[in-house]
Parts: structure tokens; sequence; C-alpha cells
């Protein structure tokens, strides 16, 4: 008891200490695509473990990943009760056929709320009825009545366990607060609703440590009674203060009630939350619209299914950050051509519309420019001014004496990214060469100015638009568009 109030205390104190750090922005990093492989991945899960009651199994493997949940199931095949799989597949069919009446026909919505709480009357009274063996259809049994001692006098502070309950507490908290946020998130999404990590944070803790004080389990966002919750129709935090005054009635007074309700109806009403929870054609849409999203949602989906909860959420959060990185520092760069009879510049090849303007090779840049991809950057570039000058030479047009930058998309710059421009210049110059800014953002443009790297550029080599540099370079030096 003391390892696991002491452990309760420590594990809340370090997610009120992560609020008031402003820690939440690490939920961030939970992207729609972890979600969804998450949701799905969990959903599984959950309802493998409910196979333990959906075949009248005694024996079971507590690990919650995919291969010895399976493995437990066949191990045991002497356990299988036709009994309870026929009463299971039973009800089994009656909650998805009443939710998908409720479907199709809003106006009767009752119909799935009430199904759950049907199933249990129903069952408790048909075992009852025939009053089998708790081999043929496991039953819940005797449930003492009245709600559990107090158990603030067993928080201790001190003793040989102290640094123990601390590293586990810590680590079991920020574990625990991912799987709970994912969770928290991926309701929030279904719901269009907005989660703030530090408010859950403080949440998830006071809760905790007043649950300590009262012989309660460590809890976070329960991914099944949070299904079974969001199935059941609830739209606010109320159905939380009914559940536990319900919860409280049922325990002070109706617990005699659930001798007979056999665990198969339990297991079939969380099957029923979850399955709807898995969203194959989300998945369907990443992989035709984003490769890596896909990939980071089949990551999360397969890690949970795999390993654990917290290392397929890594995984896949991995597999998000890498994709950042990526962009970060392989930004993309795309020649512009003018549309005619205006002053818009579009990328060319996608616009059929867009051409090429002779003496000027347009660039749009479309990142920020940081130490990470300045080299890059200047490598593209180049090869850029390259193949313009092939295709010139090709075609026999107009040789190019213009490299405009459309900096538009690049809202932030450091010391690497000054000095990647600078050089650029002179490049440019060694080559006849001049290099022109376009609609750099104002800090960008600041601190190019600070710098002095601005001035080196000259009177032509600043303008707030692609349009704007080439009518007036046009226009001064009689160059023809």
């Amino acid at each position: 008891m003391f390892i696991s109030n002491h452990f309760v205390i420590l594990t809340k104190n370090g997610w009120i200490c992560m609020c008031v750090c402003r820690l939440g922005f690490v939920i961030d990093f939970l992207s729609k695509a972890t979600l969804i492989g998450f949701m799905a991945g969990a959903a599984v899960i959950v309802s493998l473990q409910q196979l333990k009651g959906l075949l009248g199994m005694v024996h079971f493997t507590t690990q919650m990943q995919l291969i010895p949940v399976l493995s437990s199931v066949f191990k045991y095949r002497n356990e299988w009760s036709w009994q309870t799989i026929l009463m299971g597949f039973s009800f089994l069919f009656f909650l998805l056929a009443s939710r998908q009446i409720s479907a199709r026909k809003p106006k009767l919505f009752w119909i799935s709320a009430a199904a759950p709480l049907m199933s249990v009357i129903l069952s408790t009274i048909i075992v009852f009825a025939v009053k089998p063996t708790s081999r043929q259809i496991p039953i819940i049994g005797y449930l003492p009545k009245g709600l559990n001692p107090p158990s603030s006098n067993m928080l201790y502070f001190h003793g040989t366990f102290l640094a123990l309950a601390i590293k586990t507490g810590i680590v079991t908290g920020i574990l625990a607060l991912t799987e709970g946020i994912a969770v928290g998130r991926t309701f929030a999404a279904l719901n269009n609703y907005q989660v703030d990590g530090n408010k859950e944070m403080m949440a998830i803790g006071l809760m905790n440590m007043a649950g300590s004080c009262s012989s309660c389990y460590v809890t976070t966002g329960s991914f099944s009674r949070s299904a079974v919750n969001y199935n059941a129709g609830a739209q606010t935090a109320l159905s939380n203060i009914v559940m536990a005054s319900a919860v409280l009635v049922t325990l002070l007074f109706l617990m005699p009630l659930f001798h007979y309700t056999p665990t198969v109806i339990l297991a079939a009403i969380i099957i029923t939350a979850v399955i709807g929870l898995i969203d194959y054609q989300a998945a369907f849409r990443l992989w035709k619209v984003d490769k890596l999203d896909f990939l980071a949602c089949m990551s999360s989906f397969f890690g949970v299914l795999f390993l654990s909860v917290p290392l397929g959420l890594a995984i896949s959060v991995g597999v998000s950050v890498f994709k950042i990185l990526l962009h970060i520092t392989r930004p993309n760069t795309t020649p512009l051509g003018n549309i005619p009879g205006t002053q818009i510049y579009q990328t060319l090849g996608r616009y059929k519309e867009a051409l090429r303007v002779p003496s000027f090779l347009v660039l749009s840049i479309e990142s920020p420019i940081y130490f990470a991809n300045s080299t890059y950057l200047q490598e593209r570039i180049l090869r850029w001014v390259r193949e313009e000058e092939e295709h010139v030479k090709a075609n026999n047009e107009s040789s190019i004496k213009y490299v405009i930058l459309d900096m538009t998309s690049v809202t932030s710059i450091d010391t690497s990214g000054i000095e990647l421009l600078g050089e650029l210049r002179k490049m440019m110059e060694r080559k006849s060469l001049q290099l022109v800014l376009a609609n750099p953002a104002a800090n960008v443009t600041e601190k190019l100015d600070k710098s002095k790297v601005l001035e080196s550029f000259g009177a032509q080599g600043l303008y707030l638009t692609v349009g704007e540099a080439v009518a007036d370079i046009t226009s001064t030096w009689k160059i023809q568009p």
C-alpha cells in the first residue's frame, strides 16, 4: 500500500509541475495521422482483450499486445464455452444492429442509447432464470456493498522506496499523460472541440491526488470507457457527474443485483463501443494525400498493436518529427512564370498559363531559411540557374540577367541564412547575374538591414512583389518581357 499511494501522489505532483511549467505543448506532436492510427490500434487491442469474456475463458494474458492475446486465446481453447459464445455474439449482434438503426434514423437515437442497459438487464434475467454453473457462463458473482475506506493515513514521504517511487511516478506520469491526452484529442476530433494540454495535466493531477486519499487506482483517460460514453451520445462533462452518481448509488444499494450479470455482456458492450472508432477511410485518405502522414498513422497503429501504447505513440511522433525536419532541411524551391496580362507569378508546369519571362529566372523559396537548410538551398538555387541557362541555350532565348527570389514564404531567417544570401549575390555577380529579393517578411528585412547585407544588393535589390521587380527592371533597362 505504501508503494501504490506514494507512487500515485508523486506521479500526480509531476503532472502538476509540468502544468505549471506550461509543458502542455507536447501534445501538439500528436498529429491527426497519429491519432487515427492510435484510435484504430487501441480499438483493436481493447476488442481483443474482451475475447476473454466473449469466449468464457478463465485464464488470459494480462499483456495488451496482439501476439500475446491471440496466443492466450488459442492456448486455452479447452476453456471456450459455447453457451457464453452464443450469448455473447447474440447480444453483440443486437447492440450493433441497434446502433445501425439509430445511425440511419436519427429520431430513433434512444434505441442505441438504451441498448447497453437493456442488454445488461435482459442477460441478467436470462442467467438468473437458467442459473448455469459459472463454468458455462461466467458471472460477476458476489460484490460487497459500500465505498472504499479512506487512505490518506497511508501516504508516506520517507522510506527505502522513496527514490524508486519518485522515478517510477515521473516516468509513469508522463506516459499516462501522453496516452490520456491521445484519447482526449481522439474524441475531440470526433466532436470538433479543443483540448488544452495544460488544463488536462492539472485536472488529471488534482483528480488523482484526491483519489490517492480515498483508495482509488491511478486513473487517466480511459479509451474503453470514453468510447462507451461517446457511443451513448454524451455531449458534456455532465455525463461524468451522472455516471459517478449512478456508480455511487450502485455501490451503496444495487450491488447484489449484479450477482448474475454475465461478464460476456460487458465484453459485448465494450466491443460495440470501440469497433466504430476504426476509421479506415481516413487512413486511405492519408495514403492518397500524404505518404509520410500515412506512415505515421501506420506506425502508431502497429506500434500500439504489437508493442505498447507509449511505444506506438513515440514511434509515430518520431515519424512526424522526421517529416517536419525533412521539410525544414529540404525546402521546396520552384520556378515561377507570369500569367499573361497580370503581375501574378505562379509555378511553371502547374499552371499552363504561366510563361517564362525573358532574361529573368524567378524562384520561390517555400520555407524559412536556417542553418539546417542553407547549404541545400544554395546548391538547389545554383542548380536551377544552370538548368535555366541550359534551357535558354537549347531554345535560343535571351540569356538570363536577373535571378529573383520570391521570399513570400520565408517567414524567418537566421545568421546562416543571411550569409547564404550574401554568398549567392557574390556567386551571381561572378556569373554576370544580379540577385533580387522580392517580398521578404518584416523581421527578415530587419535582420538583413541590421547585418548590412541589404546594402550590398543596391537600389534594385529589394522589391515588394515579383511583378513590381520585373516591371521596374524592365522599364529601367529597356528589357522586353
